[in-house]
């Protein structure tokens, strides 16, 4: 019943706005009209990442749960972990509308969002409230008008990070102006130990953009290596527009979804070959095929985000239990055993 009023739901949602139907979507989290079949889990797909022990390897990526209003939902939707955020130390209203775009014949969205969140005190407030469950982290953002954005990194870590599993420091989105220039060597070293100095025993990860050079990332390797950064998310959205064929494909911002799948997986495969750094694999992850091809050229864990706008919440635990069938069909006991088992098809 709950598959069918999803699918209704869906083609309701696919007709409005898309940020009006984002808010109707965590409204229906909030009224349990959602597909909850908790954790899909096996012997196959538990996993342990970076400390965390996963139910499964496949998680939920920032920016769905901005402001952790549904994390007891999102933990029983199939996912194996989740990451909710990006918090700011001050509330914020982001971008001015409209500023999330569906590329429905592309199977991607473009978001200029700009970290338009509560304010860290409002989520850690839920955060701290939160039951057991599942693995959830904090994707860490900077506020627009700050003029000390690696002090803002650390002021929101020292507050919430008593009360996740993860915190994701992100300088990687493209939608708040000269963030990405903290990707640099020097500003991210800086910026990382400001972090550590206060992060307690709250594992640290790192959240990167497609749009690298092989330099960029030899130091990102190095950078993160020395900074004991516990997972590296591999990527963020692009700005590359290539081959697109939907009518807003021209709107500034970040794009997502199918379009990033080769790009960021190619990224993903050449810092595997740089670091023994756990990674995360996020881009353009549809099918347990594509999460698989994820794992097998490096990551220890995946991340989804826009293809639930296409394919609803049940997408989790579908890809989730087809991943389980291919690694059964490959002899693998665990899916710690394929991560990078066929890295070289991607360098």
């Amino acid at each position: 019943m709950k598959k069918m009023m999803e699918q209704l739901g869906l083609k309701a949602l696919l007709r409005v706005d898309p940020e009006m139907a984002h808010g109707l979507a965590i409204r229906a989290l909030k009224l349990g009209l959602a597909p909850t079949p908790g954790p899909v889990t096996s012997d196959r797909l538990k996993t342990t990442v970076a400390g965390l022990d996963m139910p499964n390897p496949v998680g939920l990526a920032a920016g769905f749960d901005k402001n952790a209003e549904v994390m007891g939902q999102l933990s029983n939707a199939g996912f194996g972990f989740i990451e909710v955020g990006a918090a700011t130390p001050i509330a914020q209203p982001g971008n001015p509308k409209p500023r999330l775009f569906r590329l429905s014949e592309d199977c991607a969205a473009i978001n200029r969002f700009g970290f338009n969140n509560e304010g860290v005190e409002a989520i850690t407030d839920r955060l701290r409230k939160r039951g057991k469950g599942i693995p959830v982290g904090l994707n860490l953002g900077a506020n627009k008008t700050s003029t000390d954005r690696a002090a803002d990194f650390a002021q929101v870590m020292k507050l919430a990070g008593p009360h996740v599993d993860f915190a994701t420091v992100n300088v990687s989105s493209p939608n708040t102006e000269k963030l990405r220039d903290l990707q640099g060597p020097l500003a991210l070293a800086a910026l990382l130990d400001g972090v550590m100095q206060v992060r307690g025993k709250t594992p640290v990860f790192l959240k990167i953009a497609p749009d690298l050079t092989d330099q960029d990332l030899a130091d990102i390797a190095k950078v993160a290596t020395d900074a004991r950064v516990a997972a590296i998310i591999t990527t963020n959205t692009t700005l590359d527009r290539a081959g697109l064929k939907s009518q807003h494909r021209d709107e500034m911002g970040g794009l997502s979804g199918a379009p990033l799948f080769e790009k960021s997986t190619r990224i993903l495969a050449k810092l595997s070959d740089l670091t023994a750094i756990p990674l995360i694999g996020v881009g353009g992850i549809s099918t347990a095929e594509q999460a698989y091809a994820k794992i097998r050229a490096g990551a220890s864990a995946v991340q989804l985000y826009t293809a639930l706008v296409y394919g609803g919440l049940s997408l989790a635990a579908k890809i989730a239990r087809d991943l389980d069938i291919l690694l059964e069909n490959d002899g693998f006991k665990n899916v710690a055993d394929a991560v990078g088992t066929d890295k070289v098809r991607w360098l």
